[in-house]
């Protein structure tokens, strides 16, 4: 997101958002989300981008919601294992070390 432009409106817009919700604490990670949501939907499909998202969102809730952390903590750590979860996805689909020749391809 290099854009200062869209940079701004997502800005913005995350923290009328963050203030409706009455989440006035969260720093948000938009560059960390944005690839995120990028990655999962070229690697699984489209939609698994903003499913990736809320999911790591819900996580996070969880986590600061039991105490188990602080709500910006929980989203980097949700985020990093989801991101992890995508690298391994990644990695299962690409040719192997000698090119795609162990495949049937």
């Amino acid at each position: 997101m290099t854009d200062p432009t869209t940079e701004r409106t997502i800005s913005e817009w995350s923290e009328r958002l963050t203030q409706a919700l009455q989440i006035l604490d969260l720093k948000i990670d938009h560059g960390m989300l944005l690839e995120l949501a990028e990655r999962s939907s070229k690697t699984v499909v489209q939609e698994a981008g903003p499913i990736s998202t809320f999911v790591v969102g819900y996580a996070a809730g969880l986590a600061a919601t039991s105490g188990e952390k602080e709500a910006n903590a929980a989203v980097k750590t949700a985020a990093n294992t989801a991101m992890l979860v995508v690298e391994a996805e990644e990695a299962a689909h690409a040719p192997a070390d000698a090119g795609w020749t162990e495949t049937a391809q």
